[in-house]
């Protein structure tokens, strides 16, 4: 059976030599990484091919014919479009230094300005003309308002004839070309632009995204730029399709068609089909390889077997069953696994198993963990595992007998045999040096030069502490906390406190020698709050007044994380570090940075050092953090540059968590960065954890993105992992896999809890395995294929040229929907735009992650945040990276007051707003209010308590207190936004046509960037000029 519907995926799903930071023997992680297998489509440049390289016979710099093409030809061979006639043991390249040119076209070198001559088949008439006439033909089903699409969830194809669902397309405008056209593709053609409906009058240029108001910088955090935002910014702009436009219009012929954008798949309506569909019921997992709902939708989740979508969520649900599919289809099959995800109340928490001193029972040859995919044989004395299918003994204690269909009679009372997630308690076997743990300690270290003394925040920080220190996390049957608590403070040297419960003052101990830290002092420094509260309130009331003369301004900071490390090695037990700090640290000690902020390496070979750590001591500093159990959060108040890529490198590699508040301002941003601490204090985390991903046999774990350290290629190692860290692990095939049996996946973390007791938490999956492409395409999630793009592109960028990066993304996009578009769909013409339905939005998504900071090279955006995004995303779950991508715009004008509803977002582009409108927008780092200047006058005042839009301040970040139902109603929008995300975010008003205005447009990521990425509509002409490429 055919199918249709909207497609896109990325080569990565193949195993591939030197793929994310392992060699192809699996060595330790090496330094030449190369990224993804986004099948580099011209690898000629190689004098031969290495072996595992396979090439291709597509150039995918070439321009083909647009039109449709003759019946007969619209099937191409395979291998025209496949990574090159690849033997069975040949793997496509992952990322590739940059793209060279091609031996079967004329092409240049990405980047190139000039016009490629056409390929021979080429159609005669010009390229503009063949875009527009394909862009009429392009047959994509309408998702405006008034037309959802039932069929949408079935699976099915979804071809209309266009009488039934035209795009809308206007006469308009032409628009010029991009000025790097990417690797010569989209060169000659000139994009449609958004045809704009209910965009606000007053605004006259077609792209109000472009415009900026006279006078006018723009948003906090970034350098004025020149009002036009045409050629002089050609230099560097972004490589993939569609990037800007250009100077002075070049293309002569007709004038360009518009598309409607409520005619290509709109994500809002796929996540409220899904809501409508699948939201308020209960989901049971009882069915291997069944689809969950999608992220954003709010069911009840039932353990019936394998483990909730809360904690694992796949890129297809359903795996090729051979390597050579997986290469074809280049979907990369990646599990993201967030293992001490929140469960709501309404769901049961984790049973927790105890076989006494026998510990857990396991698999005799691969030590996978009881589960049920264990089958139990010979009347219950034999079981075979699910796994490597060795048959063990049942150990005496554990025999029952069987039933009438061969499962054990006690299957449903015993957690390991009838759920997917349950615990273990674990034995002295899993304990370090085969003792039992002590409990976790929390060391608060506080930078208390000038500055941080000067702005309030000191105080701040030692005032919220006693009371914060009263919420420390404990097990639910246990009234106080096990956790230990110390204090340091620091500038260019170290001063550790005492604070037994005995004495009747806090005694402080300088460390002046900050090249080779040691700890002064052991009794008294980890102390339980409980019994020295007296002593440790008295210290929190004294470090402000103890400092409030200092002058310091130089500040250290590897030698206060190696203190910390050293403090918790010394008392044996695993912990947190909780530093707050300022600057970059300059005094003379280990760790010493300098100011390495250079705008000229952006769109080198050489911006991906901004990237890495400035110097090596951090790295090998993070691994004894992990070693020690040690994990660093840190706290980072800037008012410049300072350096993210190094500071930042242990708290990464610890699995701890980063926050930044740039310019810190004591009044306004007290209330996120206070929320912010409270919230990690309190949040549930699970200490020393080594998390390993087990696979039944066919398949394997490869690469594993997120906070985490590896010292070997199997053992996830975290010092600290929380209810928000996210593993995200890529799966090769090493065999066939067989359709019965399906590809089973167990993860297993053995960790220490806030209790100190070492326990096991286990998470089973089984997926099912098909010959038929169809199968795998119809089970993707696109919300968790995001997430795996994101996490391994930010991952590449560490030794690979951005512009690299950025290409596979945009090649790898269209070999997903091409190899659909092949194999799956019903035969068609070649002009119209077929996409598998269950990754219809992966354009749009695909675009928002090609345009993110990360990935975008300008010199307007700074260092320091680009750095600061790339950490954050690599230890995002599935529900993190969907929001941060593609934020949720809500409109508050039409809210009905009496109900408790949310209102249902609509699409994040300018084109939405209204003049009359009042929108809330949300990404998980940042949150805005953009009011209209015609915003109802009782809307204004129930907010903000003002008579009109001229009196709002835009200064504000927090709403007023007040009691009428506008307010409490915008306000608990607003706090159900927020609770559900790790991150607190600060509340920016906007007002229409005023300055921060350009700070919010950058959010609205269907439409043009100001930084140069492409709109969603110019990115899926792109993508779909390269998808008939790759079929030509």
């Amino acid at each position: 059976m055919s199918q249709q519907g909207y497609v896109t995926a990325p080569p990565y799903s193949q195993s591939q030599p030197r793929m994310g930071g392992f060699s192809a023997g699996f060595g330790p992680p090496n330094s030449s990484l190369h990224y993804g297998h986004y099948g580099d489509p011209n690898s000629s440049h190689a004098a031969a091919p290495q072996p595992g390289l396979s090439k291709s016979t597509v150039p995918l710099g070439s321009s083909a014919p647009l039109g449709p093409l003759p019946p007969a030809t619209h099937q191409v061979s395979q291998n025209n479009f496949q990574s090159g006639p690849s033997a069975a043991g040949q793997q496509p390249h992952r990322f590739q230094s940059p793209l060279p040119p091609n031996n079967t076209g004329p092409s240049y070198p990405p980047g190139s300005h000039q016009s490629q001559p056409a390929s021979p088949n080429t159609v005669s008439t010009s390229c503009t003309t063949q875009l527009a006439n394909q862009l009429n033909s392009m047959q994509i089903n309408s998702y405006g308002p008034g037309a959802i699409q039932s069929s949408h969830t079935s699976g099915h194809p979804q071809q209309l004839p266009l009488t039934q669902h035209q795009m809308t397309l206007q006469p308009g405008p032409q628009i010029p070309p991009p000025a790097n056209n990417f690797s010569g593709l989209c060169a000659q053609s000139s994009l449609p632009s958004i045809a704009r409906q209910d965009g606000i009058p007053g605004s006259g240029l077609p792209n109000p995204n472009l415009q900026q108001l006279p006078g006018q910088t723009p948003g906090p955090g970034y350098h004025p730029q020149q009002a036009n935002y045409g050629p002089q910014m050609a230099g560097s702009q972004l490589s993939y399709p569609g990037a800007f436009p250009g100077g002075p219009a070049q293309l002569s012929g007709p004038p360009q068609k518009k598309l409607d954008p409520d005619s290509i798949p709109s994500p809002i309506q796929v996540i409220e089909n899904d809501k409508a569909s699948r939201g308020g019921q209960m989901y049971a997992t009882n069915t291997r390889g069944q689809v969950p709902p999608l992220v954003t939708t709010d069911c009840l989740i039932q353990d019936q077997g394998h483990a909730s979508p809360r904690y694992i969520r796949c890129t297809t649900y359903c795996f090729p069953s051979s390597s050579d599919m997986a290469k074809q289809a280049r979907i990369p099959l990646a599990a993201v696994i967030q293992p001490f995800a929140i469960v709501p109340q309404n769901e049961t928490p984790l049973y927790v198993v105890n076989h006494g001193e026998t510990g857990p029972i396991r698999c005799n040859r691969c030590k996978a963990y009881m589960c049920p995919f264990m089958q139990f044989i010979e009347g219950g004395r034999r079981y075979q595992c699910g796994f490597c299918n060795c048959i063990n003994e049942v150990p005496p204690f554990f025999f029952q007998h069987l039933d009438h269909i061969g499962r054990r009679v006690d299957h449903y009372e015993r957690p390991e045999l009838s759920l997917g997630s349950y615990e273990y308690v674990a034995t002295l076997d899993y304990c370090r040096n085969n003792k039992p743990p002590n409990p976790p300690a929390y060391i608060f270290m506080i930078d208390v030069s000038y500055r941080n003394i000067n702005s309030g925040l000191v105080k701040l920080i030692c005032d919220e502490l006693k009371t914060l220190l009263d919420k420390l996390p404990r097990e639910e049957q246990e009234e106080s906390s096990a956790i230990r608590v110390g204090f340091v403070t620091y500038n260019k040297v170290l001063h550790f406190f005492n604070v037994k419960s005995n004495l009747a003052q806090p005694q402080m101990m300088v460390v002046s020698d900050v090249g080779e830290v040691f700890v002064p002092l052991l009794d008294g420094f980890l102390v339980n709050f409980q019994e020295s509260r007296s002593v440790v309130n008295n210290l929190l009331d004294q470090i402000p007044e103890m400092f409030a003369d200092t002058n310091e301004s130089e500040t250290i900071f590897a030698p206060v994380i190696q203190a910390g490390m050293e403090a918790l090695k010394a008392a044996e037990c695993a912990g947190k570090l909780f530093i707050f700090h300022s600057s970059l640290p300059t005094a003379e000690a280990p760790g010493k940075l300098r100011n390495r902020d250079d705008k000229k390496l952006l769109n080198t070979d050489k911006e991906k050092t901004l990237f890495q750590p400035q110097v090596n001591s951090y790295e090998s500093l993070a691994r004894d953090c992990v070693a020690n159990g040690c994990c660093v959060n840190l706290f980072l108040f800037p008012n410049q540059y300072v350096d993210i890529a190094s500071l930042g490198l242990v708290t990464m590699y610890t699995g701890g968590t980063l926050y930044k508040y740039n310019n810190f301002q004591l009044n306004s941003d007290s209330p996120q960065f206070l929320t912010d601490l409270r919230r990690d204090i309190e949040k549930k985390t699970a200490f020393d954890a080594i998390m390993r991903v087990r696979t039944s046999t066919g398949f394997r774990a490869t690469d594993f993105f997120g906070a985490i350290y590896m010292n070997n290629t199997t053992d996830v190692e975290m010092a600290a992992v929380d209810c928000d860290k996210a593993v995200t692990v890529e799966f090769k095939h090493d065999d066939k896999l067989n359709e019965d049996s399906g590809a089973l996946i167990q993860c297993a973390v053995l960790y220490t809890s806030v209790s100190g007791q070492r326990r096991l938490r286990i998470h089973n999956i089984g997926l099912n395995c098909s010959t038929q492409l169809a199968d795998v395409y119809k089970t993707c999630e696109t919300d968790a294929l995001i997430n795996f793009f994101a996490k391994s592109a930010f991952k590449a960028i560490l030794s690979q040229p951005l512009k690299v990066v950025r290409e596979i993304l945009v090649s790898q996009t269209a070999h997903m929907l091409a190899c659909y578009r092949k194999n799956c769909a019903s035969p068609s013409a070649v002009s119209q735009l077929i996409l598998p339905d269950a990754m219809k939005v992966l354009p749009v998504y695909m675009n928002c992650l090609l345009k993110s900071t990360v990935l975008t090279g300008r010199p307007e955006i700074p260092t320091d945040e680009r750095a600061y995004h790339r950490q954050l995303v690599m230890s995002m779950g599935v529900a993190d990276t969907q929001l941060f991508f593609y934020p949720q715009l809500l409109p508050l004008h039409n809210l009905d007051l009496k109900s408790d509803t949310v209102p249902a977002a609509v699409r994040c582009s300018e084109e939405r707003l209204s003049e009359g409108g009042a929108f809330i927008l949300a990404n998980g780092l940042s949150m805005f209010l953009w009011l209209g200047v015609s915003t109802p006058p009782e809307l204004i005042q129930g907010l903000f308590n003002v008579p009109s839009f001229a009196h709002i301040s835009a200064e504000a970040t927090l709403l007023p207190d007040l009691a009428n139902p506008y307010s409490k109603k915008i306000k608990s929008i607003v706090e159900r936004i927020q609770s559900q995300k790790p991150y607190t975010m600060k509340l920016m008003i906007v007002k229409q046509r005023e300055q921060p205005e350009m700070l919010f447009r950058q959010f609205l990521v269907e439409d043009k960037s100001i930084h140069g990425g492409a709109s969603y509509v110019d990115f899926l002409c792109c993508v779909h000029k390269e998808i008939c490429q790759l079929l030509n």
